[in-house]
């Protein structure tokens, strides 16, 4: 089973709560209070998405959160990157050595490439605003994700 992080799948919530207020200051308690994730969590993710340029930070008394670009200009894929680190399925798209036991002699290891581009585009063909949008409506054909990706 392919599955992100939780800390990934907050982000992405913490990012939607912004969203839905891109005009307001939003406080890490804000956000907490209206998304049901803990306030340490919450404030952890405000500072990772604020330090990826996902989320503007700023001091004082009116100070808080904003997003830092429109909504229609963030993907899931840079969300989920800002707190995971790049989308890699296996370590040897990643790059990494030593964590396979036939890495080797594998006869798939070319092919994971191809497929961990397919997911990431996917993932970066979703954006914050299309998350804003009532399920039913936001729903992409996976024909057409691929489609653009194979093409």
């Amino acid at each position: 089973m392919i599955r992100l992080t939780n800390l990934a799948d907050y982000a992405v919530v913490v990012m939607t709560a912004a969203a839905r207020a891109p005009e307001a200051r939003l406080s890490a308690a804000r956000v907490a209070e209206t998304t049901s994730i803990p306030v340490p969590t919450v404030a952890k993710l405000m500072g990772t998405l604020a330090r990826a340029d996902l989320l503007l930070a700023s001091r004082g008394v009116a100070g808080g959160f904003t997003l830092a670009r429109p909504a229609e200009m963030i993907s899931v894929a840079a969300i989920v990157e800002a707190v995971d680190g790049p989308i890699s399925l296996t370590s040897c798209v990643s790059g990494e050595t030593g964590d396979c036991a036939i890495e080797g002699r594998c006869g798939v290891r070319g092919h994971w490439g191809p497929i961990n581009q397919a997911v990431r585009a996917a993932l970066e063909a979703v954006t914050l605003a299309d998350l804003l949008r009532p399920a039913a409506a936001a729903r992409l054909a996976p024909a057409e994700i691929v489609g653009e990706v194979v093409a």
